[in-house]
């Protein structure tokens, strides 16, 4: 018998076997009705308590999950499962560190566990990490080579520290045991530099028949079918792959264009009274815009810099606005208008507090998150002293790039129409800051980088307040970790023949009418 399920009588315990494969395949309705009658004839029972805590969590509420969980962890504090599963809804509520700290604890008490080694691989590299999270994904592969996740996680960051021959043969030995395996053929595709040729792109489509492939694989194959038949010149076939994709995704996830424009109104109608220290944030330069607009570029540009940090997409910043959400028990941005000065003054401190490793071999660093944009009026309340640099790429460019990437939780980017509507809430916030605030909002423009780029790349420097170094011309020769799409891109010289859009011209049209293009 299954320790964990000590105490439980038969009925109850084939109740909760149903209720971990219901949890497993993403069905909590059936979960919750098998769940019900365990619950109230063992209410405290630690297994019991688990899967309550999964449903909360599968369910968004974090919070209550966590309170069950603990409750579960007090009765069985060396079981390493529980920890591992305390770490996820942990992560889950915006709580990444004490996540990670729960991961490396399950690991200790039980080495062999793949799984916590695997969340724990994959929790560092969010956190940027990277060195750590190999270490981790490398157990993981150890102890299981088969786990697809691990393996491809593995490859992932072999990627991005620009081991591309080693990444490269990693995916190829995964797809030689899984053919199916979508995440492999993705990070094939990542590599920009590796052309994907016709052999590859009749695997792919013998691969998307399989039986095992999963939605999931589908649709991270269907988006590397496409890069492939963008290499070879087949544009309209590539298309026809890019919409099966983005069919699938839409169908698991949707996107609300309208809420999101709401919440955008609601932002930018608060009032952020600064903090009365302007000096706050200095040590700090935010790089915002739309995805694949040339912000991980801006990044290894600065990064070049002797007293710069180059980091990664940081998540403080969300996990900042959580906390007060919690506080405060309202959602943002409702509690937008409460805030006082000395408010936004604790908060800056807070997020200095959370970032503040990685000031330890430089003065300043970078916090490359994009969706940060709608936040700039926060960042102004809370950092009076940072930089903003807003990211900006030709309209129609970017949001076809962000349609050809395989981007899980950005579901704007599935559709044309849901595009142009993002693209328009930012235009118009970049648009309205850079105007009011020149001095600390710095819209950079990609073509006009193509086009004279040292005079770009000084007025950047200045703008920061940094003078002139040499090797900022030079950035594709900095060696650091990219965790981001263009990591291999960035250790290349500018090129002038990036675009994309005018191989694909009709083709387009229906995205160019969307975002009001001739």
């Amino acid at each position: 018998m299954n320790p964990l399920l000590q105490g439980l009588d038969p009925v109850a315990m084939n109740r909760v076997l149903a209720i971990g494969q219901a949890l497993e395949m993403q069905r909590p309705d059936q979960a919750a009705a098998q769940l019900a009658p365990v619950l109230a004839d063992y209410p405290n029972h630690p297994e019991v308590l688990r899967l309550h805590a999964s449903l909360l969590s599968l369910r968004g509420k974090h919070k209550a999950a966590l309170c069950e969980m603990r409750r579960a962890l007090q009765q069985r504090p060396h079981e390493a499962l529980y920890h591992n599963a305390f770490a996820l809804f942990l992560a889950e509520a915006g709580e990444l560190d004490l996540a990670i700290d729960g991961l490396r604890h399950a690991c200790k008490l039980q080495p062999g566990f793949v799984l916590a080694w695997y969340n724990l691989g994959l929790f560092l590299t969010r956190s940027a990490r990277f060195e750590d999270a190999r270490d981790a994904l490398r157990r993981a592969v150890a102890l299981a080579p088969g786990y697809t996740a691990a393996r491809a996680q593995l490859a992932d960051l072999l990627r991005m520290d620009n081991l591309r021959d080693e990444a490269i043969a990693e995916y190829r030995k995964l797809l030689a045991d899984q053919p199916w395996a979508g995440m492999a053929w993705w990070g094939l595709a990542e590599i920009k530099t590796l052309r994907l040729d016709v052999a590859d792109s009749d695997a792919i489509q013998r691969a998307l028949k399989h039986p095992h492939a999963a939605d999931g694989d589908r649709i991270a194959m269907g988006f590397a079918l496409a890069k492939s038949l963008d290499d070879q010149g087949c544009y309209a076939e590539s298309m026809q792959a890019l919409a099966a994709a983005n069919d699938i995704a839409r169908r698991h996830r949707g996107w609300n264009a309208a809420a999101f424009e709401a919440t955008i109104a609601s932002i930018n109608a608060a009032t952020c009274t600064a903090s009365a220290d302007q000096t706050l944030g200095s040590e700090v330069i935010f790089i915002v815009g739309m995805p694949r607009s040339g912000s991980t570029l801006i990044e290894q540009i600065l990064a070049s810099h002797s007293r710069v940090e180059g980091t990664a997409e940081l998540t403080d910043l969300p996990l900042v606005i959580g906390e007060v959400s919690n506080q405060r028990k309202k959602p943002y941005p409702k509690w937008l208008a409460e805030m006082r000065a000395d408010d936004w003054q604790q908060l800056g401190q807070r997020y200095l507090e959370r970032t503040a490793h990685w000031r330890k071999r430089r003065p300043i660093f970078t916090d490359k998150l994009p969706n940060n944009w709608m936040h700039i009026g926060m960042i102004r309340a809370m950092l009076p002293g940072a930089r903003i640099i807003v990211s900006r790429r030709d309209a129609l460019e970017t949001c076809f790039s962000c349609y050809r990437q395989y981007f899980p939780g950005n579901d704007y980017t599935r559709s044309f129409s849901d595009l142009a509507s993002y693209w328009r809430s930012f235009d118009a916030v970049a648009n309205d800051w850079a105007g009011k605030e020149p001095t600390h909002v710095h819209p950079f423009v990609y073509e006009d980088l193509i086009e004279n780029p040292e005079a770009q790349i000084r007025a950047l420097l200045a703008f920061c307040g940094l003078p002139f170094e040499e090797a900022c011309l030079h950035f594709h020769e900095t060696q650091r970790a990219i965790g981001t799409p263009s990591a291999m891109q960035v250790r290349e010289p500018l090129r002038a023949d990036t675009a994309r859009a005018p191989r694909y011209g009709a083709l387009l049209n229906p995205l160019r009418e969307a975002l009001g293009l001739p």
